[in-house]
C-alpha cells in the first residue's frame, strides 16, 4: 500500500483503504478513506480533504413513461379508427361507442379488427417485399392487438425499463429498445410470412437480452454475480417458453432478444473497479502500474458484438426485401414459435401478438 510522510514529529505511517459504495444504492464512488489519528491529522502540513464524487450519473426516468404513453395513445387512436359499431352488430362494451371492441370470437384480447391493425401499420411481410413498405418493422411495435396485450407489454415495460433508464440514461435505452424492435421485426418477417404482427415485445425482449449481457461485460463489479446471471436466465427462458403458445410471435420475441443481447455489450459497458478507484485517489496514493479504462474482454465483446449487428441486419435485410422464406432453410424453425399439441393448432391466424411476462429482479454491485 503507499504511505504518506506527516509532520516531522509524526513517524508513524497511514494504510490507505479504497472503498466504492454500491452503484445501485446512491451511485456514488468514495476514492479514499484514511485510517489516521486525529493528532496526526491535525499536525499534517497539508491535510487532504476527502469528497464523495459521483462518478455515474442517477438519470430520472423520463423516456418510459412517454414511451407507455406513447403506446396507449397509439391503441385509443387505432380503437377510433376501427369504430367498431360501423362493422359489426355484437360489439363488446357498446357503452364505449366508437371505442368499443370487436367480438370475442374475432379478438379475445378486447382490441381492433385485423383490418383495423393492417391500416394503422402492423406488420405485413407481403407489403414490404412487394411495396417496399420498411417503415412497417418501426411502426408495429407501437401497434398493439387489445387491452390484455396493451396491459401486459407497458407494466412488463414499466417494470424492465425504469431500472435501465435510471443507470444507463434515456439515449441508450431509447436506442436499445427501437434497435431491438426492429431486429424483432426483422426476424419475424423472415420466418411468419402468412399473417400479420403487432406488439412491443421485440423491443422488451431487447431489454432483457441487454440485461443479460450488460451484467456479463460488467462481471467484475456485480456482488452477487451468479445469483443474478442464474434469476435473469430464468426469467428470460420463461418468457421465451410462453412463446410456444399459437397466435404469440416468438420470433419476434427471440429477435428483439439477440438484437439487444448484442447491442448490451456495446452501449451498456461499465469501467472496471480499478480503474475508478486509481481515478479518484489523491496524488501520491496512485497505484504504479495505470489500469486501463476497459478490460480486454470487455473490448473484445464489444467489437464482436458490433461486427455481428451490422452483419446481421444487412443480411436480414437483404433477405427480407428479395422474399425469402426463411422456413425454407430450416424445416424445424417454426416450433419455436409454435408446438402443436391436442389442445391447440399452429396453423397461422390473423394476426399474431407478443407478450412479456415480467418479474421484479434486484441486481447489486459489488462493494
Amino acid at each position: 500500500m503507499a504511505s504518506r510522510d506527516h509532520h516531522p514529529s509524526t513517524s508513524s505511517s497511514s494504510e490507505i483503504k479504497a472503498r466504492v459504495s454500491s452503484w445501485r444504492g446512491n451511485n456514488a464512488v468514495h476514492p479514499v478513506d484514511i485510517d489516521i489519528d486525529a493528532d496526526a491529522a491535525v499536525s499534517a502540513p497539508n491535510p487532504v480533504v476527502y469528497t464523495e464524487v459521483k462518478h455515474f450519473k442517477k438519470w430520472k426516468p423520463l423516456l418510459v413513461p412517454c414511451f407507455i404513453v406513447a403506446n396507449t395513445v397509439m391503441f385509443v387512436i387505432t380503437m377510433y379508427v376501427n369504430n367498431c359499431p360501423e362493422n359489426s352488430v355484437s360489439c363488446v362494451a357498446k357503452f364505449l361507442g366508437r371505442f368499443s371492441f370487436q367480438p370475442f370470437k374475432e379478438n379475445p384480447l378486447l382490441g381492433p379488427s385485423s383490418s383495423t391493425l393492417q391500416k394503422m401499420g402492423a406488420l405485413e411481410v407481403s407489403r414490404i417485399v412487394d411495396r417496399h413498405e420498411v417503415w412497417l418493422l418501426i411502426t408495429c411495435i407501437w401497434l398493439h392487438g387489445g387491452v390484455f396485450h396493451l396491459l401486459a407489454n407497458m407494466l412488463s415495460f414499466l417494470v424492465i425499463g425504469i431500472r435501465l433508464e435510471r443507470e444507463f440514461g434515456f439515449v441508450l435505452i431509447g436506442l436499445l429498445y427501437v434497435i431491438s424492435g426492429l431486429g424483432g421485426s426483422l426476424m419475424s418477417s423472415l420466418f411468419i410470412q402468412s399473417s400479420i404482427s403487432v406488439g412491443a415485445s421485440g423491443a422488451l425482449f431487447g431489454l432483457l437480452g441487454g440485461m443479460l449481457s450488460e451484467l456479463i461485460t460488467n462481471w467484475s463489479i456485480y456482488a452477487n454475480k451468479v445469483a443474478s446471471f442464474l434469476t435473469l436466465l430464468i426469467i428470460i427462458v420463461i418468457n421465451l417458453a410462453v412463446g410456444i403458445f399459437p397466435h404469440v410471435d416468438n420470433f419476434a420475441h427471440i429477435g428483439g432478444f439477440l438484437s439487444g443481447f448484442l447491442l448490451g455489450f456495446v452501449l451498456l459497458i461499465r469501467p472496471q473497479y480499478s480503474w475508478i478507484i486509481r481515478k479518484y485517489t489523491p496524488p501520491g496514493y496512485a497505484s504504479a502500474s495505470p489500469k486501463p479504462k476497459f478490460k480486454t474482454y470487455q473490448c473484445a465483446l464489444w467489437v464482436i458484438s458490433l461486427m455481428a449487428l451490422i452483419v446481421g441486419f444487412i443480411l436480414g435485410m437483404v433477405m427480407l426485401l428479395r422474399g425469402v422464406n426463411a422456413n425454407d432453410y430450416c424445416s424445424w424453425c417454426h416450433y419455436m414459435s409454435c408446438v402443436p399439441t391436442s389442445r391447440w393448432s399452429c396453423k397461422a391466424g390473423p394476426a399474431s401478438c407478443s407478450v412479456v411476462i415480467s418479474f421484479s429482479l434486484s441486481l447489486s454491485y459489488a462493494k
